[in-house]
């Protein structure tokens, strides 16, 4: 009877996953290990959400690429943790406001208890919804089931760069959904926090999970070391190092993408498109 009292969680990972690391998995059993122990919660599922390519970040390689290397990362994770790619295949760059919406409206019509859901019916059951409820706030609620981002303490420490979020897209993550944060490094999240009204407003949902088996695994650092020719074993999933190693990514060239591109969320909230 106890474990039905506890509130069901879907952990959504956002991010540029450039290439996904063995970080980046760690982050959900460390997020799902902090909140079961806290005796009000069940971690059922955890998604990985690709940034699309509109995102313009320097050195981003093809949203393709990422969403099948996060696929094959996740093979062994007993499939609870699986890959939406949603948000990559979208034309333009999405908020992570709306994709956590996005990921918050597919789920409040799902029984996560059922891995056999009739995904026709839950279709019809959300466009039903979805016409009656035009009016209403678009943040539905279901009492037995959280939707929270999953995040490192550097995208904390972002919502403080101007133009880079809207506050009010801040205000909705963290104030309707919650974050889940895992420090890394020496990064200090509850400076963060009390140095940001928002966080400050909102901060018994941002849960902060220390992480005590340090681990500074960074996206950046393997891509640095793939174009050195150096070794990145045990830094990633073997089958994703054979899947770079096949399609020869990350390279010098591929480093300088869009390295005279304004980052979107700048050319959107600040009005330039170029350098």
């Amino acid at each position: 009877m106890e474990s039905r009292r506890k509130t069901k969680v879907v952990l959504l990972a956002c991010g540029s996953f450039n290439p996904i690391t063995n970080m980046h998995l760690r982050m959900f059993e460390l997020a799902r290990d902090h909140l079961e122990d806290t005796g009000h919660y069940k971690v059922v599922r955890g998604i990985i959400s690709p940034v699309g390519d509109g995102y313009k970040k320097k050195g981003l390689i093809e949203a393709c690429h990422r969403v099948q290397m996060a696929k094959l990362a996740t093979e062994t994770s007993g499939n609870w943790i699986t890959v939406d790619d949603w948000e990559s295949l979208q034309p333009e760059w999405v908020e992570t406001a709306k994709v956590v919406r996005h990921h918050h409206e597919k789920l409040i019509t799902v029984d996560l208890n059922n891995d056999d859901v009739d995904t026709v019916k839950v279709s019809k059951k959300r466009r039903l919804e979805e016409n009656s409820s035009k009016s209403s706030s678009h943040c539905s609620k279901r009492d037995d089931l959280r939707l929270m981002l999953l995040c490192g303490a550097d995208v904390l420490q972002s919502f403080g760069v101007p133009n880079l979020w809207k506050q009010e897209d801040i205000a909705e993550i963290v104030g309707d959904f919650g974050v889940v944060c895992i420090t890394r490094g020496s990064t200090d999240p509850q400076k963060f926090i009390y140095e940001s009204d928002t966080l400050w407003k909102h901060r018994k949902n941002i849960h902060l999970v220390h992480e005590w088996v340090t681990n500074d695994i960074s996206a950046t650092h393997v891509r640095r070391a793939l174009r050195r020719r150096q070794s990145v074993k045990y830094l990633m999933p073997d089958n994703v190092l054979s899947y770079i190693q096949k399609h020869e990514l990350y390279t010098t060239e591929s480093e300088q993408k869009n390295a005279d591109v304004i980052l979107a969320p700048f050319q959107r909230y600040s009005g330039t498109s170029s350098t």
